[in-house]
């Protein structure tokens, strides 16, 4: 399959690289990580990241001005993304043809080639993957850039290697990747570190989370409560695994309450939880996913079908 990528990606002059809205680590890693990698090994190609940007990925890199016209008779690769809702940039229809590249399970299985493995640790893993292929058939090198944002990618979906998805495979990538010039301690800065009020409200999670006898937990941030601390719904995305460090608990939620809807971000140490986020029209990786409600009692009625899925498990 990587080779049948390779092959079409030498077809086109113009490449566009789509990533999932609300980007994490990996989103931007496989995104632009790609981006630089073609680039590097095909200079004369036209290599845009599209999307929306994230101020919370400014350590990392940013997306391309993509114009209309860019996308007529171009490729467009789509990575680390589920479901078609989900791309940033509904343009990405326009182009000439469509690739999807992802590790999620392939719930919408869209594009003319649709390339999902979702035993891969992250998108990441599998975008390096597709360059140890065009490697070895046309000696691809890879750019110091494109090894530090894979790598960014990597230690960002498997929580510095401590998930479950993280493979013999996956550390075998990431030595291969720490051998190029990045400063992998900036990263890790740029990636962990808060400012002080969003500690402030972590501190305020531990002190009101809730979680029953079988290890489901949730915790509620109002509007009223990002006001207090002075943060947004986005700055919030730094603490969804806080919880995880508490002992006996099995599965969390996370509400985070914005102007018309409530972020739903599920995350789980056993028990599957992606089936639940798909009852509420999300979805994501068995131990971690998202959602949203549109209401309290919405809200409430997803805290007690994670009980439930904790009593059984």
């Amino acid at each position: 399959m990587y080779s049948q990528i390779i092959d079409t990606i030498k077809q086109f002059d113009t490449i566009i690289i789509h990533r999932h809205v609300r980007p994490d680590p990996d989103a931007y890693g496989s995104q632009i990580g790609l981006k630089y990698i073609i680039s590097h090994n095909f200079p004369d190609k036209r290599v845009l990241a599209a999307g929306e940007h994230d101020y919370t990925m400014d350590f990392l890199d940013f997306p391309d001005t993509v114009e209309d016209a860019d996308f007529e008779g171009a490729l467009v690769i789509v990575t680390d993304t589920a479901n078609t809702d989900r791309i940033d940039d509904q343009r990405y229809l326009q182009g000439a043809k469509l690739v999807k590249i992802d590790h999620h399970p392939n719930d919408d299985n869209y594009g003319d080639i649709c390339y999902v493995d979702t035993k891969a640790s992250s998108s990441s893993e599998m975008i390096y993957e597709l360059f140890a292929c065009g490697q070895a058939e046309g000696n691809w090198t890879m750019p110091d850039k494109g090894a530090r944002l894979l790598y960014a990618g990597i230690i960002g979906d498997t929580g510095r290697f401590l998930f479950p998805s993280t493979t013999q495979k996956t550390f075998d990538v990431a030595g291969e990747l720490i051998k190029f010039d990045f400063d992998r301690n900036e990263l890790h800065n740029g990636m962990y570190e808060m400012d002080r009020k969003l500690l402030h409200l972590q501190g305020y999670m531990y002190q009101n989370f809730q979680m029953n006898e079988n290890g489901a937990a949730f915790v509620k941030i109002t509007r009223d409560i990002l006001a207090k601390f002075d943060v947004t719904a986005t700055d919030t995305s730094l603490l969804v695994g806080s919880l995880g460090n508490v002992k006996g608990i099995r599965a969390w939620v996370i509400l985070i309450e914005e102007d018309t809807e409530i972020r739903v971000r599920l995350r789980s140490k056993g028990p599957v939880i992606n089936t639940l986020a798909k009852e509420f029209g999300g979805g994501g990786h068995p131990m971690a996913s998202g959602a949203v409600a549109y209401s309290w009692d919405e809200a409430d009625r997803v805290i007690g079908r994670l009980e439930e899925i904790c009593a059984k498990a």
